[in-house]
């Protein structure tokens, strides 16, 4: 008979909160690359926070949580704090890969999980002052993040953000530069201002990535809106891989 251990798909628990609106994208990401998602909506993880505790990845999805009030992210940072703040704590310190997405890179901004080791950073307005929602090319430029650190080529996808602009101070950027921190930045253009063209960082340890772009939503070729015209561009199911990739060694 034979005895082989039946490899099982790594579980991710994707976070969501009323005004969600990326979750079901990110899910289907996952799945391609290889994970399986089951989605939290707030209610179940205020009910039951040890939900969370068996899933290989943690990913917060995008879209406008709580409606942005009070700023965007803000109360979803605050609801993941008081229900499950100190397990994903435990998670991360476990070097269990978390994600944030647009609104969940502004709730991992807000709830001081990143930029992370007490670097103080924000995500403000556009410089342009309005939503913006186009197709950017971003790069990867980090080792030391999990999800980053074994891609060559540039992602392509959308941004679709009104708040997107990183800012931090000089010394924080120095900083962040140094310790390999900036994971992707854009290239061919800066949509929002953000300083150094940061479109994402990680934390110190490198398994908490959070960028504004949409990696979700170029995970199959026809996705890309040029695709018919020959034209497609590095896929985000790079970024999607390299997170499962490194739960499943």
């Amino acid at each position: 008979m034979d005895t082989t251990a039946v490899k099982t798909s790594p579980t991710a628990a994707v976070l969501c909160a009323p005004g969600t609106n990326r979750d079901a994208d990110v899910s289907f990401a996952l799945e391609q690359a290889g994970a399986r998602p089951v989605r939290y909506l707030m209610s179940d993880i205020v009910s039951e926070p040890s939900c969370i505790d068996g899933a290989d990845i943690l990913v917060i999805a995008g879209g406008f949580s709580y409606a942005d009030a009070l700023g965007a992210g803000r109360i979803f940072a605050v609801e993941l704090l008081a229900s499950v703040g100190e397990r994903i704590t435990a998670a991360i310190a476990d070097r269990r890969p978390v994600i944030g997405i647009c609104n969940g890179f502004q709730t991992l901004v807000r709830m001081g999980i990143l930029p992370g080791a007490e670097k103080p950073g924000a995500l403000g307005h556009n410089d342009s002052g309005v939503f913006d929602c186009r197709w950017v090319e971003m790069t990867p430029t980090s080792r030391k993040c999990i999800w980053t650190r074994h891609l060559r080529q540039n992602i392509t996808c959308p941004i679709a953000h009104g708040e997107g602009r990183f800012t931090t101070t000089d010394s924080t950027l120095a900083e962040l530069i140094e310790s390999d921190q900036v994971a992707l930045r854009y290239v061919n253009g800066n949509p929002n201002g953000s300083v150094y063209d940061i479109a994402g960082i990680c934390d110190h340890s490198g398994v908490v990535l959070g960028l504004m772009p949409h990696p979700e939503n170029h995970v199959v070729v026809r996705q890309h809106p040029k695709f018919h015209r020959g034209v497609t561009g590095g896929m985000g199911l790079a970024l999607f891989e390299e997170g499962v990739r490194y739960v499943s060694n």
